[in-house]
């Protein structure tokens, strides 16, 4: 019965082809790197030239891959999954986070044609597998609730996520963009634990540093994804750019960098997903990943960008 659900122990971490799930602050990983803009990227669009690019990532220690079923409307997950096949072992070797639940007006099969968010068990199982067949993969390392829906109904929806992680269809389940009680709402119609939150985080938006939202997310042991972690470059145009730019040359790092460096000293370490396609960016960004900032300097930075210091 759904009230008899319960979340696993605290030591408990699902395994996913041979390793565990690992909870906060041990995903060993500088860095996500998210697919939101594969559809735009042309020249890794031949699926034999994705597959090059993928087995670079992952030879210099980069295996996660953030997708969403919207991105592109599902062209990004299609174009990564073609380049998949054509190298075999390929598929076990990247680490995937998709998520679903949001409809654009395209796809609403209603007279409305209106964007919505759907976290219903049907529209939930037919997305996993819609996801899994478009990536080629066996199973999902992540699945996320894009967005939450005041309609959602918490049984309904944790016995489904529940159901395909006992189907080994996913190897965890967490949602982005939820407030505390959303998904301490689903937690609690759960047996698995919620083991990720994907939210917006960087120096140009910093809110859930003091609303509460984040310390909640540490609280509850989940692992912290973030998106925009650059702001969509405005962290660059904003009042902390002229700090990041002369701190990153005494550095010797870019500041892009310092930014996400920022973010990385935070509890819990969060794990940035960056949008980024171009190799020599990846590659600095990663040589970057090693830099460690006191507090002064983070304060500092912190300073710089909301304009005043803190109390």
């Amino acid at each position: 019965m759904a009230g008899s659900r319960r979340p696993a122990p605290a030591g408990h971490h699902p395994v996913v082809r041979g390793r565990f799930v690992k909870p906060a602050g041990s995903l060993e990983t500088p860095f996500l790197l998210g697919m939101m803009r594969l559809h735009e990227v042309t020249d890794l669009h031949p699926p034999a030239r994705l597959a090059a690019w993928v087995e670079a990532r992952l030879d210099e220690g980069l295996e996660w891959f953030d997708h969403a079923d919207i991105y592109g409307d599902t062209q990004g997950e299609a174009l990564f999954g073609n380049a998949l096949r054509t190298r075999p072992g390929l598929a076990s070797r990247v680490g995937v986070v998709t998520k679903a639940s949001i409809v654009n007006p395209v796809r609403d099969a209603s007279p409305f044609r209106v964007k919505h968010y759907d976290s219903s068990p049907t529209y939930l199982a037919r997305s996993i597998e819609a996801s899994l067949a478009r990536l080629g993969v066996e199973r999902l390392d992540h699945f996320l609730l894009h967005r939450p829906s005041p309609l959602m109904d918490a049984e309904a929806t944790g016995r489904a996520l529940d159901d395909a992680i006992d189907a080994g269809k996913v190897g965890a389940v967490g949602v982005s963009n939820f407030l505390p009680d959303q998904w301490r709402r689903l937690q609690a119609a759960m047996h698995h634990r919620l083991a990720a939150h994907q939210l917006q985080l960087s120096l140009e938006h910093h809110q859930p540093l003091f609303d509460g939202s984040y310390d909640a997310l540490v609280g509850d042991g989940l692992i912290p994804l973030v998106w925009s972690p650059l702001g969509g470059g405005r962290v660059f145009q904003g009042p902390a750019e002229r700090l990041l730019i002369r701190l990153a040359e005494e550095l010797g790092m870019t500041p892009a960098g310092l930014a996400l460096a920022w973010l990385r000293a935070l509890p819990g370490r969060p794990r940035p997903v960056i949008g980024s396609l171009r190799t020599e960016r990846i590659a600095a960004l990663q040589a970057d990943a090693e830099c460690k900032l006191d507090s002064p300097t983070w304060y500092a930075l912190l300073e710089a960008a909301r304009g005043h210091e803190v109390a």
